[in-house]
């Protein structure tokens, strides 16, 4: 019985290794979201030569929401992988960023959540930007009201998830002593 409850165990601790190919997904991603950064790069050169500012800063606000999306995939290949797959030995690599290695699932969940409520900022903002031509539209005033809505969702989710993490971690500490 102990041969087949170890074999289980062995079997299961294995198929963490069913998670890499999700990872190479997300890294494709990120190629994918290379190509939508070029695109929108050389699609923004004409406009900060014509001296549009604002359609010019619109251009360089969607380079850094894509930018953002970029270093959030980044963020939950490299921890994911560490903390659910194998440790990613780099050996002494200068380049290895500090945070690697040491993100655990309550610190990804922070990180995750701090990245959503940036890049829903930046949407807004980008709205806020054509302020003028949202409130035009047709429902324009229910548009900005539920992104404003969304976004202070997602800011008072973050907001719960560091307090629910700090409430644990302090009882974490208290069982320590």
């Amino acid at each position: 019985m102990k041969r087949i409850e170890h074999a289980i165990e062995h079997f299961m601790f294995a198929s963490r290794w069913l998670l890499v190919p999700f990872y190479i997904g997300l890294i494709a991603g990120i190629g994918l979201l290379l190509v939508k950064f070029g695109k929108a790069f050389f699609a923004i050169l004409p406009v900060v030569f014509s001296g549009d500012s604002s359609a010019a800063l619109l251009g360089i606000l969607t380079l850094v929401d894509i930018t953002l999306v970029a270093n959030l995939l980044l963020i939950i290949i490299f921890a994911g992988y560490e903390n659910f797959v194998s440790k990613i030995d780099t050996g002494d690599n200068e380049d290895r960023p500090d945070w690697m290695g040491h993100v655990s699932f309550a610190d990804l969940k922070l990180k995750l959540i701090g990245s959503i409520v940036a890049i829903s900022g930046i949407e807004l903002l980008k709205y806020f930007i054509n302020v003028k031509e949202v409130l035009a539209s047709e429902n324009g005033n229910y548009q900005l009201a539920w992104l404003v809505g969304i976004h202070l969702t997602l800011v008072f989710s973050g907001v719960m998830f560091a307090v629910m993490d700090r409430i644990a971690g302090g009882n974490h500490a208290s069982k320590d002593k």
